[in-house]
């Protein structure tokens, strides 16, 4: 399963949320799991308690910092397809003939 989330805290008294970012990716980055960050969020390949499991400890630590947390996911499940983190992409450059700027 691909899941992509972010995780946006409100009431911290800034309008930067690089701080935050950086304790979720090192929580992600931790966890094993193969992802993959981008500006608008982050993907995670896995099974749905280990993607849930995770994504719940990254929603935990920023409600320890914040008063309100904004938590987003999108679920891509299919059966009998592993490595999509990267097979995803691969297949759509293999179509077009080129690679994709990353």
């Amino acid at each position: 399963m691909l899941v992509e989330f972010s995780i946006v805290p409100v009431g911290t008294g800034s309008s930067s949320i690089g701080d935050h970012l950086v304790d979720i990716l090192n929580i992600v980055d931790k966890s094993g799991l193969p992802y993959k960050a981008n500006p608008m969020g982050t993907v995670i390949e896995g099974s749905w308690d280990s993607v849930f499991g995770l994504i719940k400890r990254c929603h935990t630590k920023i409600m320890k910092d914040a008063n309100r947390a904004v938590t987003t996911i999108t679920i891509d499940d299919r059966k009998g397809k592993p490595n999509r983190i990267n097979k995803k992409v691969e297949s759509i450059e293999r179509r077009l003939g080129r690679t994709l700027k990353k």
